[in-house]
C-alpha cells in the first residue's frame, strides 16, 4: 500500500446507469492537463491493491480529484468504484502519467480534440487550462456518443463556450438515435466526407491544426486513417506531425 495514498470520496455522480464521476480529496498529486493517475481499492486479506488508470477531469489547481468513468460489466474495479458513497476510502497513486498532454503538442492555428464516451475527461482538464486558449485561436470538441443521455459535463462545456465565445466550437455525434443539432454516423467518416469540418465552421488540415484524440481502438485507428488523408501525420518528438492519441479503454 506504500505505492498509493488513501483519499476520501467527497461525492458520487451518476449519469446515467453505467457513466459516473467520482470526486475524490486526496493529498497533493502533481499533473498536467490531460494526464491520468490510477484509483485503487484493496483485494483480499493481504493488503494488495487493485487499480486502473483514469484521467483527471479537474484542472490541476481545482480539488476535488474527479473521475469521468464508465461501469464495465464483469470488471475487477469499476463496479466498486460506483458503489462507493461520500466518506468512503479510495486509494490513489501520487503520481500521474500520460503524454496526451499540450507540452506534446506542436503550435497551430486549430486545436482538435475528438473523444468518444469517458474520453471526453482529459480533454475537460486541458480546457479549463490558460496554456490551451493561450496557444490556439480556435478550439473545437468533438464528442460522440451512443445516447444523448451520455453527454455529461454540458453544463461545463456550455460555461466554456461563453468565456471564449468566437473562439471555441462544439460537434456533437449520437449514432443510436436522430437527436436535433447533432451529428449522425461515425467521427472517421465525418472526417472523411467533410460533414466534421462543415460543422465546426474551423479548418481541419495539416497546415492550419493539431489534433488529439481520446476513445475507444478503433475510433482512433480509423480517426488517425481517415486525417492521414488530408496529409496528416502522428506527432513523434524526432519526427513532427499533427495527431497525439490515447487509447481509452
Amino acid at each position: 500500500m506504500e505505492k498509493f495514498i488513501q483519499g476520501k470520496v467527497v461525492a458520487q455522480r451518476r449519469w446515467t446507469a453505467r457513466l459516473l464521476s467520482l470526486q475524490v480529496d486526496a493529498g497533493p498529486i502533481g499533473f498536467e492537463p490531460g494526464q491520468f493517475t490510477k484509483l485503487a481499492l484493496p483485494e483480499g486479506d493481504e493488503g494488495r491493491m487493485f487499480a486502473r488508470a483514469y484521467s483527471f477531469v479537474n484542472a490541476p489547481e481545482e480539488r476535488p480529484y474527479e473521475f469521468y468513468y464508465v461501469i464495465v460489466p464483469e470488471g475487477p474495479l469499476s463496479g466498486r468504484l460506483a458503489r462507493l458513497e461520500a466518506g468512503d476510502a479510495v486509494w490513489l497513486s501520487p503520481g500521474a502519467a500520460g503524454f496526451l498532454v499540450l507540452s506534446e503538442v506542436p503550435d497551430a492555428d486549430n486545436l482538435w480534440l475528438l473523444a468518444t464516451g469517458t474520453g471526453i475527461a482529459p480533454f475537460l482538464s486541458i480546457l479549463k487550462s490558460e496554456t490551451a486558449w493561450r496557444r490556439y485561436q480556435r478550439i473545437v470538441l468533438v464528442e460522440a456518443v451512443r445516447h444523448a443521455d451520455e453527454l455529461a459535463y454540458r453544463d461545463q462545456v456550455e460555461r466554456l463556450k461563453r468565456e471564449h465565445a468566437g473562439r471555441f466550437e462544439t460537434v456533437v455525434f449520437v449514432s443510436r438515435e436522430s437527436v436535433s443539432g447533432t451529428l449522425a454516423g461515425r467521427i472517421p467518416q465525418a472526417i472523411l466526407d467533410g460533414r466534421l469540418e462543415a460543422a465546426a465552421g474551423v479548418e481541419l488540415s495539416a497546415a492550419a491544426s493539431q489534433v488529439m484524440i481520446c476513445g475507444n481502438p478503433d475510433m482512433v485507428r480509423d480517426s488517425v486513417q481517415a486525417l492521414g488523408e488530408r496529409g496528416m501525420k502522428k506527432h513523434r518528438r524526432r519526427r513532427p506531425g499533427q495527431i497525439t492519441v490515447e487509447n481509452y479503454w
